[in-house]
């Protein structure tokens, strides 16, 4: 069974762009080590294709390329978070319009390829100078989660997950800055995707 990854620098995590076969340190390469250890006897093999500061139409653009080559029994995308906020900018720009064509392009893309899709939800935690993107995150999840609706073969409310975990331990223990996950959040995201993965093997 061989599973693409795709989303920004959440999925990305530090790994060797110019390596295709390495998966960073985050939650793909958590999966991997989890799952392969859970079934010894399946032959996996993993492409972590998740590119730093990506939006929705930047994974749009690039899918069928990246179909093309990997050619996946299963599909994990995760994307969304940029399209929102930006490092650069500062403030919320998410166009919802826009947003919904390119998610829906991309989506569409991986179920015609014949892969099963695993969607999961972005999130964003409550920190300080996060809080003003909370209004234009939850207009992206609807649409992420009507579009899932219609093309997933699975969906991992993370964004929901996040928000009822955080609440006994604190966020820190999730996330530094309100966005990237810290290694315990890393784990979570990876357990619920294998979950998912688990239903197509």
């Amino acid at each position: 069974m061989k599973v693409l990854f795709l989303g920004d620098s959440i999925t990305e995590s530090n790994r060797d762009t110019a390596d295709p076969l390495s998966l960073g340190d985050g939650y793909v390469f958590i999966l991997h080590e989890k799952l392969r250890n859970l079934y010894e006897d399946v032959k996996f093999e993993f492409a972590n294709r998740g590119i730093r500061h990506s939006r929705a139409e930047d994974l749009a653009a690039r899918a069928g390329s990246e179909l093309k080559a990997e050619r996946p029994d299963v599909a994990v995308v995760l994307i969304g978070v940029n399209d929102v906020w930006s490092r650069e900018e500062l403030e919320a720009h998410l166009d919802t319009e826009k947003f919904a064509v390119s998610y829906e392009s991309l989506l569409k893309q991986i179920k015609d390829s014949g892969a099963k899709l695993i969607v999961v939800e972005p999130f964003l935690f409550g920190v300080p100078d996060k809080k003003r993107f909370r209004r234009d995150f939850d207009r992206m999840l609807k649409i992420i989660r009507a579009e899932a609706a219609k093309y997933a073969d699975a969906f991992v409310p993370l964004d929901e997950m996040f928000a009822g975990v955080s609440q006994s331990v604190g966020i820190s223990a999730y996330s530094a800055d309100g966005i990237h996950p810290t290694h315990r959040a890393a784990r979570l995201i990876a357990d619920n995707v294998i979950k998912k993965i688990k239903q197509f093997l």
